[in-house]
């Protein structure tokens, strides 16, 4: 044991210097005070994965993680659209799902709000329509913005629910699913 503590009294604390802080953490705080101002509230999700291959699920999983933390945002996930202000959607809207999609769609509360996640829940991606794909979530729903990249960043999602807020204030009711084909797109950068 002494010869440990003479070894690191030699040595003395090897560490590196703490990362820099990211530059789109800056979002963190407009969207915490925009939850704030329009809800009083935790903004409450329901992710929705409508035929990914995961790669945007393992993202929305970073966001829950100590750095980004979420939850200090005031902002969680939960298991019922009852319960849900914003449902996030992740990959293209596959035959079998189109039904459960339009029925959480249907159960979440006015005024919803719809995010599309993924080059695949915006464009269809390399799926596009076919005999087993409907495409894009906005084939299926109305989608208020939609948030591209193969997958996007969390940063980038934060964004796009950071917009999707401010489409929130000036909502009044639901739009039908026939009368709205794409919403907002965030550009890529």
């Amino acid at each position: 044991m002494l010869k440990t503590l003479r070894q690191i009294a030699i040595i003395g604390i090897a560490t590196e210097p703490p990362p820099k802080p990211d530059d789109g953490l800056s979002v963190r705080e407009a969207l915490q005070e925009r939850i704030r101002t329009l809800l009083g509230r935790a903004l409450c999700i329901r992710h929705v994965d409508a035929g990914s291959c995961n790669g945007c699920e393992l993202e929305i999983h970073a966001l829950n993680n100590p750095f980004y933390n979420l939850e200090g945002l005031g902002i969680r996930f939960v298991a019922s659209p009852r319960h849900a202000d914003l449902l996030l959607v992740t990959g293209p809207v596959s035959k079998h799902m189109e039904a459960a999609l339009l029925r959480t769609y249907e159960a979440t509360p006015a005024p919803k709000l719809v995010v599309a996640l993924g080059d695949c829940g915006c464009t269809g991606g390399v799926f596009g329509e076919s005999y087993a794909s409907r495409g894009r979530v906005s084939n299926v729903i109305p989608v208020d913005v939609a948030v591209p990249g193969c997958p996007p960043t969390p940063t980038r999602i934060l964004q796009g629910i950071l917009t999707a807020l401010g489409h929130s204030s000036g909502r009044k009711a639901p739009n039908p699913p026939s009368a709205h084909a794409g919403g907002t797109e965030l550009l890529p950068g």
